[in-house]
């Protein structure tokens, strides 16, 4: 399914086009997979819409890809430890340039050379894609091809949300915004932090029920009052104002965190009413998320594997892409959304 041109989906409710293009061939230090399953992400929707353009076009999107090695690196053998066959993940995190201070300290995410998949390289809408073998993950057996793919993104994004919160066991802290990435968080939250208190804060009355029945302790709309203060919140809309909201619900000393690689202008008027007492005083702080690293990823697949997380998801076949993504865009969001393309 290739993205050729850049629109708003309201202007362009097909943005991806079933195509045929030549199978990709494996360089050095490169392997090709055979696609099985890759879940949908927001950031696709602002990839199609050019808050996050791809770095060239046309593009095939995508990056949480779960399949299988098809064709190993070119070169000996003793070149790569991958053997046909294996079952293999592939995340946002396409290639990292590896040698500048961020890669040397373990920060792979904020490389100024930083590549992701679907974006700078084809990605995995398709049945075939080509990938650096030192940027694939092994992935527990426990897992399924499409329980698997929401993980490789939204879960992992969402762990690494959890430790830049600084949350501690028994903290009150919580989520606004509750879909493919926040039913991940909570999940993870209440594993690693079980005397904790999750407040959900949702736009959506079923997925404040759906938050309660996975264990929240309170839920509430966007703007509605928690009957108490928080630690910590992790926020995962992509718009300004339930951030102005989250600020005014910390507890002194507390930190936001964003959970998003764009935000959209819809309502960026919100941010007229930033107010420094009411938003950042006491010492508040507010923390962005950017990207994930290999780190993340292979930490959450080894916690998921252990305590049992999975997520929930809806099954569309590859060609119905858009018809996923113009959900995604409606809001019609219950846990992810995942393209079967290969059994």
């Amino acid at each position: 399914m290739l993205l050729r041109a850049l629109a708003p989906l309201a202007q362009n409710r097909e943005p991806l086009t079933p195509e045929t293009v030549p199978d990709p061939v494996p360089g050095p230090r490169e392997a090709v997979v055979r696609v099985f399953t890759c879940a949908v992400c927001h950031t696709e929707l602002d990839e199609i819409e050019g808050r996050l353009p791809p770095s060239a076009l046309p593009r095939i999107l995508g990056h949480q890809v779960v399949g299988v090695v098809e064709e190993l690196p070119t070169g000996p053998p003793a070149a790569s430890p991958l053997r046909r066959g294996q079952r293999v993940g592939v995340a946002w995190i396409y290639d990292a340039c590896g040698r500048c201070e961020y890669c040397r300290t373990g920060r792979e995410n904020l490389c100024p050379h930083f590549r992701g998949t679907g974006r700078d390289a084809d990605g995995g809408y398709a049945e075939f894609m080509r990938v650096p073998v030192d940027f694939l993950h092994s992935l527990p057996d426990s897992l399924s091809d499409r329980a698997a793919a929401p993980l490789l993104c939204a879960g992992a994004i969402g762990y690494r949300s959890l430790r830049m919160a600084g949350i501690e066991d028994g903290a009150l802290f919580g989520l606004v915004g509750f879909g493919g990435s926040g039913h991940l968080v909570l999940k993870t939250a209440l594993h690693l932090f079980p005397r904790s208190q999750v407040f959900v804060f949702s736009r959506n009355p079923e997925e404040r029920e759906w938050a309660r029945s996975l264990g929240a302790a309170w839920t509430g709309a966007i703007e509605d009052d928690p009957p108490e203060l928080m630690s910590a919140i992790i926020e995962t809309t992509p718009v300004w104002s339930p951030v102005l909201a989250a600020l005014k619900r910390l507890k002194p000393g507390g930190r936001l965190v964003i959970n998003a690689i764009r935000k959209e202008s819809s309502d960026a008027h919100a941010l007229t009413t930033l107010d420094y007492a009411a938003h950042f005083w006491m010492e508040k702080q507010i923390q962005s998320v950017a990207n994930v690293t290999r780190a993340d990823v292979r930490e959450f697949l080894a916690l998921a594997d252990r305590a049992g997380i999975t997520p929930e998801y809806q099954l569309f076949d590859l060609d119905q892409a858009n018809v996923a993504l113009a959900e995604l865009r409606q809001g019609q969001i219950r846990g992810a959304k995942v393209l079967q393309i290969a059994a």
